[in-house]
């Protein structure tokens, strides 16, 4: 017990020195998590190498802390999924399904090609590739969107629907390409077409009733749901998020008039589960391998191919969509975005045999420069104007007034105006993480 407690205190003490630098940054919290596990996993395998005053140096990893890390992620999972508006996807269904599934199908495409007949990984390591590197960051998206205003605007909106459907895609593609095709899998295909649509009935009505309560009681019955539905995942050889991500979409409209209850849930998962994830995800980063001119090479060559792929997919579909040219290269850059999916994906491969720690290094560094580097490219260059005081997008119709946008090029209206309801006013900046 007293070991237990000690390895406990030094992974806290690792979270709380990422969660003071990711405010001091203005960055993501679990981008920061990661890169600190990254250092600290490394700092201990050198310390142990070099016999560092005489012990065997090692972050220390227990089932019960395999436990925590894989219930920060079901919970970042379900809650994402939770996060969907209704009723931006029934306005713009046409856009959010066409953008986030052409951002998850090219890329994925793309990247298992590359990486199967390229660089020569066998199939399994090739899916494994294709899915990590064909997610969008909601964690990422949504902290620019709250940032910059935009998250009160249509197309901010429009935005973090296409991710969620990329995400979608992506947890489906985890499940369906490696688990077992056998009675367990339609056992959990048939609960999943039982409990899904039944979930907001029996939820919602358990929230109405006993949504005061200090015991919580519908935040234990959503938590006792994903364990089980993990639980059967965990049996047909599928991942965890799958079930959790679609609870979490199912339940979007419960939630949305339970945000009491989501506050306290996103501050269990943020401040207790999703650091030992995020953590023990960056320990496993081997860094000799992408100091070498091979690993970093194929570590540009594939965010290259990443963000290639989401450029050919979606800037096509923003133009279509009516989007300005601005408008269309800040959506396109932001979809290009990876973060959580693509590290619970590569993780996943690395734990189940589908991948080597090598093949795991270089995917997560591909993660986290893609969860940097087009954000950079578009705040710094094409971030859409927002106007304060009327809370939408300096962006106008041809067929209403015909004034061109920025670009000089008139293009489709996506402020509040359109959809027959007052425009909110923007919040003010806030500093940079996770929602």
């Amino acid at each position: 017990m007293q070991a237990d407690y000690r390895i406990a205190a030094t992974w806290i003490a690792l979270a709380l020195v990422a969660s003071l630098a990711a405010v001091r940054l203005k960055q993501s919290v679990a981008l920061v998590e990661i890169l600190v596990g990254v250092a600290a996993g490394n700092l201990a395998v050198y310390l142990s190498q070099q016999q560092f005053l005489g012990f065997g140096w090692k972050l220390e990893v227990r089932p019960w802390l395999l436990f925590l890390a894989g219930f920060g992620s079901m919970l970042l999972t379900f809650l994402a999924g939770a996060e969907i508006e209704p009723d931006v996807l029934r306005r713009h269904y046409k856009e959010s399904l066409a953008i986030g599934l052409v951002s998850f199908v090219v890329p994925f495409v793309a990247a298992v090609a590359f990486a199967r007949f390229v660089v020569g990984w066998e199939w399994e390591a090739a899916l494994i590739c294709g899915i990590a590197l064909s997610t969008t960051s909601v964690a990422v998206v949504y902290a620019v969107m709250v940032e910059t205003g935009l998250n009160e605007t249509e197309l901010g909106k429009v935005i973090l629907a296409a991710c969620f459907v990329t995400d979608l895609g992506t947890v489906v593609a985890l499940g369906a390409c490696f688990a077992h095709y056998d009675a367990t899998l339609l056992i959990l295909i048939a609960v999943l077409a039982v409990v899904v649509p039944l979930t907001p009935r029996v939820v919602g009505g358990f929230f109405a009733k006993y949504g005061n309560q200090v015991s919580e009681p519908g935040i234990k019955l959503i938590f006792g749901l994903l364990f089980g539905l993990g639980a059967l995942a965990a049996a047909a050889n599928s991942e965890a998020v799958l079930p959790a991500y679609l609870i979490g979409i199912a339940l979007a409209g419960v939630m949305a008039r339970q945000r009491d209850a989501v506050r306290r849930m996103r501050t269990t998962v943020f401040a207790l589960t999703t650091p030992f994830y995020f953590l023990l995800a960056g320990t496993k980063v081997s860094l000799p391998v992408l100091f070498t001119w091979t690993g970093l090479g194929l570590v540009v060559v594939l965010l290259l191919v990443k963000v290639g792929a989401k450029v050919v997919g979606v800037w096509p579909l923003t133009r279509f969509y009516g989007m300005g040219k601005r408008e269309g290269k800040y959506t396109t850059l932001l979809m290009s975005t990876g973060l959580t999916f693509g590290t619970i994906s590569a993780l996943f491969g690395l734990n189940n045999g589908k991948i080597d720690q090598e093949q795991y290094s270089i995917l997560v560094a591909v993660v986290i420069a893609s969860a940097i580097v087009p954000t950079v490219v578009a705040q710094a260059f094409f971030e859409p104007r927002v106007t304060p005081a009327t809370g939408g997008l300096v962006i106008r119709p041809a067929h209403l007034d015909g004034k061109p946008d920025l670009d000089g090029e008139p293009v489709l209206d996506l402020s509040p105006e359109l959809n027959g309801r007052p425009p909110r006013p923007v919040r003010g900046r806030t500093s940079g993480g996770d929602p």
